[in-house]
């Protein structure tokens, strides 16, 4: 395992520790939506898969879109920063955007920690951690 797949594996740890906290803490509807959002970045897998573990070069784009940590990292520095209204599930203002965020960013660590990466233009996985070949 590459030191890129162990970073990533240690940030999978926290995130799954501090998930598991937060659903204990928050209760059930804290725990729904951190497991709807872990799962959430595979519903582009969806009819995606070409032949032999590719996807089909149109949901590419899609895939790698839902794979993507910057997004996840927004969802959560807006929910630190926006004083956003609680939506009435017993959670906190804005809590339900960072427990989004941070299970989304958990589903991306754990790809990562296993080696799967953003996906090629013909939907071949690149693997994570190694060097391109320069050309």
């Amino acid at each position: 395992m590459n030191a890129a797949r162990v970073l990533w594996a240690l940030l999978a740890v926290a995130l799954l520790a501090f998930a598991v906290f937060e659903s204990v803490k928050y209760g059930w509807v804290a725990g729904g939506v951190v497991i709807a959002f872990a799962v959430m970045p595979d519903l582009a897998l969806i009819g995606a898969f070409a032949e032999h573990g590719r996807l089909r070069p149109a949901r590419v784009r899609a895939y790698n879109l839902l794979h993507t940590p910057w997004i996840p990292l927004a969802l959560i520095a807006a929910s630190i920063v926006l004083p956003l209204p609680s939506l009435g599930w017993g959670l906190r203002g804005g809590l339900e955007l960072f427990l989004a965020g941070l299970a989304w960013l958990l589903h991306i660590a754990l790809d990562r920690a296993f080696g799967y990466g953003l996906r090629a233009s013909d939907g071949s996985i690149r693997p994570v951690g190694r060097r391109r070949a320069h050309a």
